[in-house]
């Protein structure tokens, strides 16, 4: 695997060389330690949280794709239950983030401190209940909103209300006044940041366009080629303008390489993209996963489309009747290649992982394609410690995958989705 210095690549070269930035080189170890969840967020950069939990909720899953089935449990001890090296902020949506980040992310705060302090602002308008929750987490520490709510005096007046509690702890964590502590379960303690962020970390100033030259930085390395699209989405900057300026700055100093990337066309014409400088070319990417949502690799919708031709929706949201693929639909890699999707769900009263869709794009390769999913499906079910596979027949990917897995030693068998 080597540097490519040239400034043309293939539509295959840009995908192996993003996957490459994600960690789906590295080999996935025997077994699982902290070193190893410390080397996947390096290149990730964020772990987005999400509250679904059909097949297993999406924080777990970026691991699993990168580094194979490990204890969840360690993830928990790693990111959820203490802050010692990560945090929870809006650096994307909710995400994990590297502790130190903090600063990097104090332009963001003061946007909110801004907003807040606008007289039509609900923070404006709700002073007593901010400061009542203050002096509660000053004086008790870390606290869960239902603690709030059980231990909250009754005879305040009309004016106090727990959902009001709860929306306070939610600004003032976007405010950067409260940090996330930990979970208990999946449900956020709330603290001080200056009880939570150490003072050499909290009290660093980082400007607005420094930031945002550092975010950018490493999006182009966490994404090894990409667009300014691409660069604003990764931490969901919102500011094209100053993300050009970044990347600019960042071509002058010799990080990023302007590239044409064939294939990549908009109106008939290249659209600009630079590679960063620790970019490397793989021959190939000898890896098959299963992606979660929101993974880096196709959580942008339009780089999805323009990296893998995957044009991608979450169908959570649309009713039962008119999804097409289903409800919490994984997309499925093979090499460089996403080559479908399958819509899982972990049946733990039956100890069983339902397949209860699959689907091939058209580039698809059937055959060779549905022997490597179904290992993945395998160490997918054995991770969630699910005795068996059922496979229902909806999706034209479905019989095939049923098929490669009836040669595995996992117990496997079928079942009818309404929607067949």
């Amino acid at each position: 695997m080597t540097a490519h210095p040239s400034n043309t690549l293939s539509a295959a070269e840009a995908r192996r060389m993003a996957l490459a930035a994600q960690g789906f080189t590295r080999r996935r170890p025997d077994a699982v330690a902290p070193r190893h969840l410390h080397r996947a967020m390096d290149h990730l950069g964020v772990l987005q949280i999400d509250s679904v939990n059909v097949f297993a909720r999406s924080h777990y899953m970026p691991m699993f794709s990168r580094l194979g089935a490990y204890d969840p449990a360690l993830l928990d001890r790693t990111f959820l239950s203490r802050t010692t090296h990560y945090v929870e902020y809006l650096a994307h949506e909710a995400t994990f983030m590297p502790v130190a980040d903090w600063p990097l992310w104090g332009f963001r705060m003061r946007e909110w401190q801004q907003r807040a302090a606008r007289p039509d602002a609900w923070m404006h308008a709700h002073r007593r209940t901010l400061d009542w929750v203050r002096d509660e987490l000053r004086s008790r520490g870390a606290l869960r909103p239902v603690d709030l709510r059980d231990d909250a005096p009754r005879e305040r007046g009309s004016w106090w209300d727990w959902d009001e509690a709860k929306i306070a702890l939610e600004h003032l964590w976007r405010c950067g006044e409260v940090a996330i502590a930990g979970r208990v379960g999946f449900e956020r303690r709330y603290g001080l940041a200056e009880q939570i962020i150490p003072s050499g970390i909290r009290d660093t100033m980082v400007t607005r366009d420094a930031a945002i030259r550092e975010l950018v930085r490493r999006a182009a390395r966490s994404y090894g080629v990409s667009t300014i699209a691409d660069l604003n989405d990764y931490y969901r900057l919102r500011d094209q303008s100053a993300v050009r300026a970044a990347v600019a700055d960042l071509v002058d100093a010799g990080e990023l390489d302007p590239v044409v990337v064939r294939g990549w066309e908009r109106a008939g014409k290249p659209v600009a993209a630079w590679r960063h400088r620790d970019a490397t070319l793989p021959r190939r990417i000898d890896r098959a996963a299963l992606l979660t949502p929101f993974d880096p690799v196709v959580w942008f919708r339009d780089r999805a489309l323009r990296v893998f031709g995957f044009d991608y929706r979450i169908e959570i949201y649309v009713p039962a009747e008119k999804r097409r693929y289903g409800y919490y639909s994984l997309p499925l890699l093979v090499g460089d290649r996403v080559v479908g999707r399958a819509d899982l769900k972990a049946d733990r009263a039956s100890s069983t992982l339902r397949v209860q869709s699959a689907w091939w794009e058209a580039h698809a390769r059937p055959e060779a394609d549905a022997e490597h999913i179904a290992q993945e499906l395998v160490r997918a079910a054995r991770w969630q410690s699910l005795e068996r596979i059922s496979v229902s027949g909806w999706g034209d990917a479905a019989d095939a995958l049923a098929s490669a897995l009836h040669g595995s030693d996992t117990a496997v068998d079928r079942h009818v989705h309404p929607r067949e």
